[in-house]
Formats: structure tokens, C-alpha cells, sequence
């Protein structure tokens, strides 16, 4: 098994300096262990590595930092393969990344699902060498996901599909969250494309909706 050369993000110290550990283990070369987005992008694109892994949630907010840093990369180095490594599937970016991969090795596993560390380097020989690696549990809230409508709307959007669903008008909805009228019409309106729910002379959409809403 050739060695590869390995960019890891991983905000954790003890886990960082722990894959750092594991992966010289098995023979492969860490060339940069980094704990934030803007060095894994600054020192992925210098050092240009086999591999990249990183975590999903860093700093500064730890939503989705590192996910969105691997999707820069992946940008601006559509061969680069990439393995997530993280506790939680951040499905908008992860569905991204991985349509972004089709022919470059990519991989997405879950730190808690992850049994053996064999079989963890295996996985990661694997994305280098242009293979897809999923963890079952990732491609089944993928699929979840896929199957809600509703899984494209915003916190605020849901909100609002809500009080359209109690039957509220735009002034009511704007009063109940202290927003202009206007906004709430700007967030219907996305509401009713995020749903593909065009412009149609027999069906009121507002009903439609509110369908979606609730599993009808």
C-alpha cells in the first residue's frame, strides 16, 4: 500500500494529534494537521496532498465550517480526493459534495460508527484512489431527506409555512413576527419555489403548500 500524503482538519487537539498518530501508523505521511477552514484551504492548496479529511463542524461557529472548506477545494481542485470525518451528517453540503465528486474519490463516515481503525485507513486508501465511501447511516438521512419537500426551506421559511397552515393572512403572519408585510410575501414566494409549486390558473398554491406542510 502506497504512502500517502494527508491534509487533516480536525478542531479536536486530542483527536487531531490521535489520526495524526494513527495515520503515520499505518505508513502514511501527515503533512499538515490544522484546526480551522481558512488553514485547511490555504495549506490543502499549498502542500496539494493525496487526501484531504476533515471534520464537518469548526471553528468559528462549528456549523459547517469544514464541510464548506471542502467544497472550496473541491472547486478549486475538482480531482482532489476528500473524507468527512465527523459526528453528524450536514445533509445540504453533503449531498453537494458528493454529486460534486462523481469520478474523484469521496467519502463521508461517522465518527461514532467508525469500529476499527483497519478499516477506517482502508476507507481513506480507498478515497484516494478515486473511490466512494458512505456510511450507511449518512446515505440513509441523504434519502430522508430527499423524499421531504420541505427539507429546502429555511428555519424561518417553516415558520411561516406554519402560520399559513393555521390559516393566517400575510398582515397576521407579519404582526405575529414583527416583520413588514413585504417580508413575509418574499418568504411565501420562496417557500412556493423551494416546493415547485409554479404559477398554475387551477390550483392554489398557499393550499398546496400548506399540503406539503403537512404530509398530505
Amino acid at each position: 500500500m502506497p504512502a500517502l500524503r494527508v491534509v487533516l482538519a480536525e478542531d479536536s487537539v486530542l483527536l487531531r494529534d490521535g489520526l495524526t498518530g494513527l495515520l503515520r501508523h499505518f505508513g502514511h505521511e501527515v503533512v499538515a494537521a490544522v484546526g480551522d477552514p481558512e488553514t485547511l484551504i490555504d495549506r490543502t492548496l499549498d502542500l496539494r496532498p493525496d487526501v484531504v479529511v476533515t471534520d464537518v463542524r469548526m471553528p468559528p461557529s462549528f456549523a459547517d465550517e469544514g464541510l464548506r472548506a471542502a467544497l472550496t477545494l473541491r472547486a478549486t481542485r475538482p480531482d482532489l480526493p476528500i473524507l468527512v470525518l465527523s459526528q453528524y451528517v450536514e445533509q445540504t453540503y453533503a449531498t453537494e459534495l458528493i454529486d460534486s465528486g462523481r469520478g474523484v474519490g469521496t467519502g463521508y463516515l461517522l465518527k461514532d460508527r467508525v469500529g476499527d481503525v483497519a478499516e477506517f485507513v482502508d476507507a481513506l486508501v480507498r478515497v484516494a484512489a478515486g473511490r466512494t465511501v458512505i456510511d450507511p447511516e449518512v446515505v440513509r438521512q441523504l434519502l430522508d431527506r430527499r423524499r421531504d419537500p420541505l427539507h429546502r426551506l429555511t428555519p424561518r421559511e417553516r415558520e411561516v409555512l406554519g402560520l399559513v397552515a393555521e390559516g393566517r393572512s400575510n398582515s397576521a403572519i407579519a404582526r405575529r413576527l414583527v416583520v413588514t408585510e413585504a417580508a413575509v410575501a418574499k418568504h411565501i414566494a420562496g417557500i412556493l419555489a423551494k416546493l415547485d409549486l409554479p404559477p398554475a390558473a387551477d390550483d392554489h398554491r398557499r393550499v398546496l403548500a400548506v399540503l406539503a406542510y403537512l404530509g398530505a
